[in-house]
């Protein structure tokens, strides 16, 4: 029986991915699935350009203000307004003025989990549950994450950033959460570009924001002030309604047991206008006409708990679904990265 699983099955070591992409890369609206693909040459084109920029407030926002409670999506306050940021999340207090559930960080994170503070914590499925523990979110980032490129066609954070800069445009110097950040390494760079007011790295990985504590530890020189790290179920977002300017969430769709409800959270805190850009793998080409396809995915899905994507055309499907609109993306062999908007 074969089943393809979203994940590595094991660790895999960097290998010489033999695309070379094109710096000068666009994006843009599409009426059918627009696509960029590798070409004979090792460069990759896309057919469409940018939309016109929507208007955001571009001054410094305070991440306590865009908190909400995840049980009832009340509003937070802190017990001490000394301001949040990764140095100030150990010890620090939050309550729900609605429904009064209270959360607490440790020195890495603010855990803002439903399940927060309860000792026998609910089992998630597979594709959840892997990534909590300490060996996977240790080899995140010394190979696992690495193979992604020789394996499934992923470009590397590097190009990556450069894309889902093209995609953001609009809203550069808002606020963005790097949703299922994994170990944090887009969440790092997005805090050291300077291009936004303020970072979330969200992750439903205790052991994963550790991780990501213990990089940003030794870097010098590293923007604290702009980052916080928060545990989070994807499909429970503690962030207010239209609060959030942009979310990325980076090889991640895979994962989550239900796309649909995590999407859906998304579309619900972004601002008008505001844009959510993914990435993830598609199986599709040659692997469509495999027998029983279907059959083998709903296999794996029961089993693992995860999403196997066949088509962009799912992708825009989902997003159309959620409220989002202006779906675009690119490919290069099983790697897609896409983008949509909150109706303005």
């Amino acid at each position: 029986m074969f089943v393809f699983v979203p994940f590595p099955t094991r660790p895999c070591f960097p290998r010489r991915c033999f695309f070379k992409f094109d710096s000068a890369l666009s994006i843009s609206h599409r009426t059918s699935v627009s696509t960029v693909r590798a070409t004979s040459a090792a460069s990759m084109e896309t057919r469409t350009e940018l939309s016109d920029p929507v208007l955001i407030d571009k001054e410094v926002n305070n991440i306590e203000n865009i908190l909400a409670c995840s049980v009832c999506y009340g509003p937070l306050t802190a017990a001490a307004c000394s301001g949040l940021s990764v140095e100030s999340t150990k010890g620090y207090q939050l309550e729900c003025g609605t429904c009064k559930k209270s959360f607490t960080g440790s020195e890495s994170h603010l855990d803002l989990t439903i399940s927060a503070g309860i000792n026998n914590e609910e089992s998630m499925p597979v594709t959840t549950e892997i990534f909590r523990t300490r060996l996977v979110s240790f080899l995140y980032e010394r190979g696992w994450r690495q193979s992604f490129s020789a394996i499934l066609g992923f470009p590397g954070p590097e190009k990556e950033f450069e894309f889902i800069k093209n995609f953001i445009t609009p809203v550069l110097g808002g606020n963005i959460i790097d949703a299922s950040c994994g170990s944090g390494m887009f969440s790092r760079i997005f805090a050291k570009s300077g291009l936004f007011s303020s970072v979330v790295a969200l992750d439903y990985s205790e052991n994963m924001l550790k991780e990501c504590y213990a990089f940003i530890k030794e870097e010098e020189n590293f923007p604290k002030e702009s980052l916080v790290l928060i545990r989070a179920d994807i499909a429970r977002l503690p962030f207010a309604s239209s609060s959030i300017d942009a979310v990325h969430a980076g090889a991640a769709l895979h994962c989550w047991p239900s796309p649909s409800a995590a999407v859906a959270e998304i579309s619900r805190i972004l601002k008008p206008g505001g844009v959510f850009v993914g990435s993830t793998y598609i199986i599709d080409g040659p692997f469509s006409f495999m027998p029983f396809l279907g059959t083998q995915i709903e296999v794996a899905k029961k089993t693992i708990g995860g999403h196997i994507v066949l088509s962009e055309r799912e992708l825009e499907e989902l997003c159309t679904a959620c409220g989002l609109v202006d779906f675009r993306c690119l490919r290069n062999r099983r790697f897609v990265m896409f983008s949509a908007r909150k109706r303005s």
